[in-house]
């Protein structure tokens, strides 16, 4: 019950903020505006707009963690409401666990307003959505949970902007860890061969979760494959909320 309502209430103040309606309205204009560009992509119309539409709920919702998840912890301490928080029965734990759960009621608030404005606006087009589409927008709301767990992991002993700052960075690598390691195997350092197989390791590898390609070009995924990716997701995120809880219990807030 603690952790539901530092939940809620994280949400209506995440509700409150300008900065979540401005990258709201721009992504559901990209969304939109798509029709302007499909016209010129030769009978690929259909696959350009789910392919927009995708990136669209994708990068937006990412910047809504950077620029509004980064600072949730920071935010409590400058205002030291957490002070007023903490004085009561709740655990630290509690606390950062309301948080998260909070950011990732916003998101999914946020990924559902922008989901249906994409069937929308394909139904208004007379393209016929698939279901592949909305698997991908299921995968891409569990890359963005793992990404919360990793920015609420840095607010827990940063600022807003360090915090953003680390969190987009393995986002960045999260991307491009695989490629990375690929890339280097023929080299003969065997210090670049650790350093690339610790980012493999311990960066989360997010292409797990892009399904983009699949759900344009509607091709077959094996059911093993979201079982496994949703197992990695979890452990993942687990491993973050536990350092994050583990480094805000240790942190002195006096």
């Amino acid at each position: 019950m603690k952790i539901r309502a530092i939940a809620i209430n994280t949400f209506r103040e995440a509700a409150r903020d300008k900065i979540l309606y401005t990258l709201l309205i721009f992504g559901l204009l990209l969304i939109v505006a798509s029709e302007v560009v499909s016209p010129l992509t030769l009978g690929q119309q259909e696959r350009v707009m789910k392919d927009i539409g995708l990136a669209s709920i994708s990068i937006f919702c990412v910047l809504i963690i950077l620029l509004v998840g980064a600072g949730l912890l920071y935010k409590e301490l400058d205002k030291r409401t957490i002070y007023t928080i903490l004085s009561k029965p709740v655990h630290r734990y509690q606390f950062i666990l309301g948080k998260y759960f909070g950011l990732l009621t916003t998101l999914l608030v946020i990924v559902a307003v922008m989901t249906v404005t994409l069937y929308a606006h394909l139904w208004l087009m007379g393209q016929n959505p698939t279901a592949g589409l909305l698997i991908a927008i299921c995968f891409i709301y569990i890359k963005l949970a793992v990404v919360t767990s990793v920015a609420i992991m840095f607010s827990g002993f940063s600022s807003p902007a360090l915090s953003a700052t680390f969190t987009f960075i393995i986002y960045f690598i999260g991307h491009l860890s695989a490629d990375i390691k690929n890339l280097t195997q023929h080299l003969d350092s065997q210090f670049v061969h650790f350093l690339t197989n610790a980012l493999y390791y311990l960066v989360p590898n997010l292409d797990y979760f892009d399904l983009k390609s699949q759900a344009v070009h509607q091709i077959p995924i094996d059911s093993s494959f979201y079982f496994l990716s949703t197992i990695y997701a979890i452990t993942y995120i687990f491993a973050m909320l536990l350092i994050a809880i583990m480094v805000f219990e240790r942190r002195d807030l006096k």
